[in-house]
């Protein structure tokens, strides 16, 4: 059965699993952070080639700001404690999104986890921080024409090289966690013919049986790409 080379997750959910618990929100967020971290593993086991974790989007600053800063905090404290099982599994660590909002001290472990991964040839794990697939396209752009492009050339390989994760191949599939069923502007560009799986379960309790059932979904689509297949 066919893996998709590129997933993506939107993790959605933390807040509602707390609330249903009667619990401070961040609680849910530390609850998803444990299973992201099983999921990671589990990707790596199933042979994906890349994976793209949406942890915090451009509109997520309008939370309030405690919410924020335990999210932030989470992903300092993760990325100084979980980089060596990852780098032991040979996975590639790459930052998606405007690192300029963030933290000295953010950044410094995002910086971090790049350097001590960047010859490593497993998985590539790309985790969104600060990202928002609109912004994502204007960087790009910007980037161009910073280089002095001439933009009556441009084309989808030039503007797609620029983009967050450039060299990574498009997304395969989708999965968005919680019941809700948009993008909510990640990876719109790479998600031009991703396939998408939508389940109602909140991200904490997105077990591995649950992503590989996912992955196993994905293998009985059938993607055509714009091509009949000979349906008319």
């Amino acid at each position: 059965m066919a893996v998709p080379n590129h997933v993506g997750i939107i993790m959605d959910g933390n807040g509602r699993w707390a609330i249903g618990r009667d619990l401070a929100r961040k609680e849910g967020h530390k609850k998803g952070a444990n299973t992201c971290m099983d999921i990671i593993h589990t990707a790596i086991d199933q042979q994906v080639k890349v994976l793209s974790l949406y942890a915090f989007s451009t509109e997520n600053w309008t939370r309030p700001a405690d919410e924020v800063s335990s999210i932030i905090s989470l992903l300092d404290l993760y990325l100084q404690t979980e980089i060596l099982a990852f780098l032991k599994r040979g996975v590639k660590f790459v930052l998606l999104g405007d690192r300029s909002k963030l933290s000295a001290k953010t950044r410094f472990w995002l910086n971090n986890a790049e350097k001590l991964s960047v010859k490593n040839k497993g998985m590539k794990l790309q985790l969104a921080v600060n990202y928002g697939g609109k912004d994502d396209i204007i960087r790009g752009i910007k980037s161009l024409a910073a280089q002095q492009y001439d933009f009556s050339q441009i084309n989808e390989q030039d503007l797609g090289g620029m983009l967050d994760g450039g060299d990574s191949p498009p997304v395969d599939l989708m999965i968005r966690t919680s019941g809700e069923k948009r993008l909510s502007n990640f990876m719109i560009w790479q998600c031009a013919y991703a396939e998408f799986y939508f389940t109602d379960t909140l991200w904490p309790d997105f077990t591995q049986a649950a992503f590989i059932e996912a992955i196993n979904t994905f293998g009985l689509r059938d993607r055509r790409f714009g091509d009949s297949g000979g349906v008319s």
